[in-house]
């Protein structure tokens, strides 16, 4: 009896706050998180820090290895509605708005501090804008995830775009991906991601590019001889929350929200790097040889091609010169 009416009085004294203190009563507002990265990912751990960050008012539902929207979806879901957060790729965006697809080209962006400049810069905030005002999303800010190498079978010295000339690169398929690896002075073919370990041991390509983490976990150091640091193209997506839940924010929350944002993103920027270095000792270690390219004669290659071809068409004049120039 007397754990019965205890109960009740708990329950009774529940009600009388719901109704005294309405606000006491309502859930905190909920943002869903949707990205293609695994839990083990280390961006999975940005977002559980930045979800401490922001306990106190929301509560970031988080959905990882596109078990919620698949790669490619998430940007439509959050127009519509359907989602609130995402990790969506600069490719995703550029699909809609074609000035974009400077931002996925090859040189255009030197390191990941480079990245983070733009995004931080006057010329990056109209970029900012363009997604805000014709997708309905705003941008916190870019998600490094590791440069593109070049990887090789053999052990040819590459200096420049003209030493990669017949290189077989695998790249992924679709134009863009294939002019990226002519833009480098290379042969592009096409290969699926799963079948690149066996080209590469048969030689059917000569060489892969891809982040030095994405080579540890395929393991395609195996069946390679050298690594080439082109650093070709900086790797990152882009943390967003989409314009409706945004707006609903009063000033002083969105500058709070962006502050735990930043910290979260510097994180992750962080362990990307000491990753990258802590696998170049690895690589070498395990008797890889690491290669230092002619950066500034694959730059001037790569960005000549872009600008004589369709893709730059859209983009905005003089904005190449004005990201060098950052």
């Amino acid at each position: 009896m007397t754990f019965s009416l205890s109960r009740r009085a708990l329950m009774v004294g529940g009600l009388l706050l719901a109704v005294a203190f309405p606000a006491l009563a309502q859930d905190k507002p909920v943002l869903r998180f949707s990205a293609v990265f695994s839990e083990q990912d280390i961006r999975a751990q940005m977002m559980d820090l930045l979800s401490s960050q922001v306990a106190g008012d929301y509560t970031i539902e988080p959905y990882f290895g596109g078990n919620l929207f698949k790669q490619g979806t998430e940007l439509v879901a959050l127009q519509r509605g359907n989602l609130e957060m995402g990790n969506i790729a600069p490719q995703d965006i550029s699909n809609q708005i074609p000035a974009w697809s400077v931002l996925t080209s090859a040189y255009l962006f030197r390191d990941a501090a480079h990245l983070r400049t733009f995004f931080d810069s006057d010329v990056g905030a109209e970029f900012k804008k363009m997604a805000e005002d014709q997708l309905g999303i705003h941008i916190l800010g870019p998600t490094y995830f590791g440069a593109r190498q070049v990887g090789l079978i053999d052990d040819r010295v590459i200096n420049t775009p003209a030493d990669m000339a017949g290189v077989k690169l695998r790249m992924p398929g679709g134009d863009a991906w294939q002019f990226l690896g002519a833009a480098i002075g290379a042969n592009p073919t096409p290969m699926a991601y799963a079948e690149v370990y066996t080209g590469l041991q048969t030689g059917a390509i000569d060489g892969q590019d891809n982040p030095l983490p994405n080579v540890e976990n395929m393991k395609f150091y195996e069946v390679m001889k050298q690594i080439v640091l082109t650093s070709h193209l900086v790797g990152f997506d882009l943390l967003v929350i989409n314009k409706a839940s945004w707006d609903t924010m009063s000033a002083e929350q969105q500058a709070s929200f962006q502050q735990a944002a930043d910290v979260a993103i510097d994180f992750s920027q962080k362990e990307h790097l000491a990753r990258e270095t802590e696998l170049v000792e690895r690589f070498q270690s395990a008797g890889l040889k690491i290669h230092q390219p002619d950066l500034d004669a694959f730059r001037a290659y790569a960005q000549e091609k872009y600008l004589a071809s369709e893709l730059a068409k859209d983009w905005p004049a003089g904005v190449i010169e004005r990201i060098n120039a950052l």
